[in-house]
């Protein structure tokens, strides 16, 4: 019998005693972040951000999602769960800022290295499948209970989307292009940024969408190590049969997860029409 968890429960652990104070650290920068989004979302009333994102809404999407946005985020308020949506849209900003801070340059890399692509797309792809709920088990040691373990665990389950599509849409950049710039001077990172990201950012908006909406199905399930907002109002009708609150917990996650997929597959298609 071939006992890998016995072997994994010592590299974890191994971790927790020699990486201490880099947990500790990260902790606190990561909390730090989170809690910036919650106090900007807080601090603004809820008809203003209504109206915030019902214009965004209109600008990227059209008519109709605006339509949609304010009166799912109306009654989002009348059900008396603002509060725990806008916890969960915290949770799922920062998340989903630290997964691009980390993924976009993963797949610039894989995009230019052949030998990176090799190596990291196992790595993707086990990131990928790994069921959602194995990533609470090490976050919750490495950083106890609440919102930054929750955190921590989205990152690792969303990242995936953006490193691959980021990488994709460079390797989608017409060679001639490429060569073109090269022919005039233009340095590597003069190409990187001035003609491949731009080129590309079609493609890596497609993957914030991916990211965003993996990002807001984790951040859920992470009610489970005390991340709050709407994802523990469905633990809470789970585990005490409330029916009614699970569904309308869940109603309001749906509407969240609406709005802003429909925001963000508009910025992309708008992109790809000026293009």
């Amino acid at each position: 019998m071939i006992n890998i968890g016995q072997y994994i429960e010592v590299v974890i652990n191994w971790m927790m005693v020699h990486f201490s104070t880099f947990f500790d650290a990260v902790n606190a920068g990561i909390g730090s972040f989170i809690i910036g989004f919650q106090h900007i979302l807080f601090g603004i009333p809820f008809y203003i951000t209504i109206l915030v994102l019902a214009a965004l809404a209109w600008m990227k999407a059209g008519r109709g999602t605006a339509i949609f946005t304010a009166l799912g985020l109306l009654l989002i308020y009348g059900m008396g769960f603002w509060e725990a949506t806008m916890q969960t849209l915290a949770l799922v900003l920062s998340s989903t800022c630290l997964a691009l801070i980390v993924g976009v340059p993963l797949g610039v890399w894989t995009a230019n290295s052949p030998r990176a692509e090799k190596i990291l797309r196992p790595v993707l792809d086990l990131m990928q499948t790994m069921p959602a709920f194995v990533y609470l088990i090490p976050a919750v040691l490495f950083f106890g209970l609440g919102a930054v373990p929750g955190v921590f665990a989205t990152i690792i389950f969303a990242m995936p989307p953006v490193v691959r599509l980021t990488g994709l849409g460079i390797r989608q950049v017409p060679k001639n292009v490429v060569e073109a710039s090269r022919s005039f001077g233009a340095t590597r990172w003069q190409l990187l940024y001035k003609v491949q990201l731009p080129l590309a950012l079609p493609t890596i908006l497609t993957g914030v969408n991916q990211t965003i909406m993996m990002s807001l199905s984790m951040v859920v399930i992470a009610a489970m190590i005390a991340a709050g907002g709407l994802g523990e109002i469905v633990l809470k009708g789970i585990t005490q049969m409330k029916i009614g609150l699970g569904f309308e917990g869940g109603i309001a996650v749906v509407i969240l997860a609406i709005i802003l997929d429909r925001i963000t597959q508009g910025m992309a298609g708008r992109k790809n029409k000026k293009d």
